[in-house]
């Protein structure tokens, strides 16, 4: 009996192997792996890495932020992610005030579904720790929200020390996962003013409000409270030398910590706040942009492993119309950097081309990892039979030069712009359906489906 689909000759790549084989897909499902396999239908792809569709682990789709909200909708981004090599995305539930976990997850299903063009999930913000709040939890686990952000700075989301501490326990008591955005909220209180009392207003003022050192007493801190209580915790974008320290030191006294960092603080610097007149503010995100020494510090921690995940914090704004509303004030420029489109080739090329990961840590790190420590797994990341047939085909040849101009996302720039890459995406299976061929985006509209995570896997590797 033949399969539905098979991907012939393929070079795939999972976590720990590499190797030629073909690959048989019926019911939308990967069905076998080996030789000479026979399909209705086949793609040949010689010359041509077979990877897992990539999750990204952190995004901000038509996220609200102040008077604005993120560019990127449910379709447009999802469907620039597909283009890129993404098949899933884990976004975030934020509540309004007073509204209950529950209502909050239906209102921004309702967003997604219909229009997303790949499989998504959610992570649950906490902004307080009142005790109907955290009676929520186990209903949350239940509809498959496993994880659960909190921030240590950010009026209305900032929690305390003790409140944290009551999060860690609610949470990890129902096996659960804490993620946290760990920035010092009186450092950054501090500069910020101090900036600001000085009249430095313009956006190259940005890094000063929020020195490495915000992060990195906040990270330490951070495992310092999950420690008194034993709980799992893991930290969101990393960039500092000074939080990847922290985190690999927690992991050496047998601390149960995992670490993400983002594309752009692998890629680039602080340097780009000295761009001229309005144009730093295209640069503008929490945490800022760091030195070279941070990206090969954080280089160095996914080589070793420490830094156990990519993903993009994808949260765009337009420098027309969103960005320019801090023009007269640093502070009131929206925060966040799109890139949820190029993650796969420029970790490729600027990571497994440079010799500073392997190709199978590019899929563990963006791919694998990923799926694995929410819930997702094997599911999600693998190229296991049974596993739903999230491919991608991946040419290592191709030779691009990045621009705005042959982006998906609905944004006005790209931080990319001019970087040269080798190895892009030429095609995205979900669940077995050709999504993207080359620049053709076919029927993509709806094809996402909502996905229930598993409880997280913290310290096991597939």
């Amino acid at each position: 009996m033949p399969f539905d689909l098979v991907i012939h000759d393929g070079l795939l790549v999972t976590l720990s192997d590499t190797f030629q084989a073909d690959l048989g897909i019926t019911g939308g499902k990967i069905a076998a792996i080996g030789q000479k396999l026979h399909g209705e239908k086949t793609i040949n792809a010689r010359g041509l890495y077979v990877l897992p569709g990539a999750v990204d682990p952190h995004t901000h789709l038509e996220m609200p932020v102040g008077k604005t909200k993120s560019s990127d909708d449910w379709f447009t981004g999802t469907r620039a992610a597909a283009h890129g090599g993404t098949t899933t995305v884990i976004d975030f539930v934020e509540t309004a005030p007073h509204q209950s976990l529950v209502d909050a997850l239906a209102a921004r299903r309702s967003l997604a579904e219909n229009r997303a063009a790949i499989d998504f999930a959610f992570h649950m913000t906490l902004s307080n720790a009142s005790r109907s709040t955290l009676d929520e939890i186990p209903a949350m686990i239940e509809t498959g929200v496993t994880s659960f952000k909190v921030y240590t700075t950010y009026a209305g989301l900032r929690l305390t020390d003790s409140e944290f501490l009551k999060v860690l326990q609610a949470v990890s008591a129902h096996k659960g996962l804490v993620i946290v955005h760990s920035e010092n909220d009186s450092i950054v209180k501090y500069f910020t003013q101090k900036l600001l009392d000085s009249g430095k207003l313009a956006p190259q003022y940005h890094p000063l409000s929020r020195p490495d050192i915000a992060e990195g007493e906040a990270v330490a801190r951070i495992l310092s409270l999950a420690e008194a209580v034993c709980a799992p915790v893991y930290i969101v974008h990393i960039s500092s030398a000074k939080g990847a320290k922290a985190v690999a030191a927690a992991q050496l006294r047998g601390q149960n910590v995992l670490g993400e960092t983002c594309t752009q603080y692998l890629l680039l610097t602080e340097a780009e706040y000295q761009r001229p007149g309005f144009e730093a503010a295209k640069f503008v995100c929490q945490p800022p942009l760091r030195k070279a020494e941070d990206c090969a510090a954080l280089w160095a921690a996914l080589g070793t492993g420490s830094i156990r995940t990519i993903g993009t914090d994808h949260c765009p704004f337009n420098f027309v119309g969103q960005k320019d509303m801090g023009s007269e004030r640093f502070t009131e420029i929206p925060g966040g950097l799109p890139g949820i489109e190029s993650r796969l080739a420029l970790v490729y090329s600027y990571g497994v081309r440079k010799g500073l990961i392997s190709l199978n840590q590019w899929v563990s790190l963006c791919c694998t990892n990923p799926a694995v420590i929410f819930g997702l797994y094997p599911r999600k990341g693998s190229l296991l039979p049974g596993a739903d047939a999230d491919i991608v085909l991946f040419d290592p040849k191709i030779k691009k030069t990045l621009s705005h101009t042959m982006l998906h996302e609905n944004v006005d720039y790209t931080p990319y712009e001019g970087f040269q890459l080798q190895g892009y995406p030429v095609k995205t299976l979900l669940r077995g359906e050709v999504l993207i061929d080359g620049e053709k985006a076919i029927n993509v509209a709806g094809k996402g489906k909502y996905l229930k995570c598993g409880l997280p896997r913290i310290r096991s590797t597939p």
